[in-house]
């Protein structure tokens, strides 16, 4: 297995790219000796494979032989239901798995906009939460106190930022998290679904700096359910199917292939 994650020495290059070769992702569960729970195990089964390894124990299967690269100005969407090894990839991509075995190759700084809700502590002022969400996004102190002004004006939240977070609205919390999250400008940037958070005056404020953050990748990787959206937003995508590949190619072609022909769907 050869894994090149996301590393400062790999972004001095002119491009950012992905690649996997036989990518398989495996997870044994230690506890599944009796049979009991190996039958419960195959019947919630619903995304990857369940099988054994050689030591007998039960071994998941989340994702299996994946091959595909990316390159600067590719907009993926990715497809399947769930379970289908979508989430899997996206954290293969962020860094938080490993193949067991294949490669998986990646070159530029990756950002995340998966759980931007990642780390908060409602006890913590919204400035300390600001500090603590932009460590875990791999950035200095010195480096978000720069950002601070545009986060507390983005968020709206003028004095509130030195109040604890329990004491937030729904809505506070939300533009607070999302103005954090959206000071990156990685090379490439992962989605789960398109955020969507606050009333409507600042969703077209959110709209618009999500957008600009999207225009400046040079990667993006989005998993969705919506049709409209890896249209309107990907020029390739990848359908998966139990942790495989099921199909890839272009945007037209493979939500045709998933979602049924337009006129299909008309007739339905």
């Amino acid at each position: 297995m050869r894994v090149i994650p996301s590393h400062p020495a790999l972004t001095e290059g002119p491009m950012a790219l992905i690649e996997f070769e036989n990518a398989t992702v495996e997870f044994a569960i230690y506890n599944a000796t009796g049979r009991s729970l190996k039958k419960q195990l195959f019947q919630m089964a619903t995304g990857g494979q369940i099988g054994s390894d050689e030591r007998g124990r039960v071994v998941v299967r989340a994702l299996e032989n994946l091959t595909f690269s990316l390159r600067e100005g590719d907009r993926v969407g990715l497809l399947g239901h769930n379970g289908a090894g979508k989430s899997t990839l996206l954290r293969v991509l962020s860094g938080v798995y490993e193949p067991s075995s294949g490669s998986a190759r990646i070159r530029g700084k990756v950002g995340s906009l998966i759980d931007i809700s990642l780390g908060i502590d409602h006890e913590a002022t919204g400035l300390e939460n600001i500090y603590t969400r932009g460590a875990l996004l791999g950035m200095t102190r010195a480096s978000m106190k720069r950002h601070i002004d545009e986060i507390i004006e983005f968020s709206e939240l003028g004095d509130f930022i030195n109040m604890p977070l329990r004491t937030y609205s729904t809505g506070m919390h939300l533009r607070l998290v999302f103005a954090v999250s959206t000071i990156l400008r990685p090379e490439i940037l992962l989605m789960d679904e398109w955020l969507s958070v606050g009333d409507e005056g600042f969703k077209h404020r959110a709209e618009a700096r999500l957008t600009s953050m999207v225009e400046a990748t040079k990667i993006l990787v989005l998993a969705s359910h919506s049709r409209e959206l890896i249209m309107k937003t990907c020029n390739r995508v990848i359908w998966l199917e139990h942790g495989k590949i099921r199909m890839m190619g272009d945007t037209r072609t493979v939500t045709d292939a998933y979602f049924g022909m337009p006129n299909e769907l008309h007739a339905a």
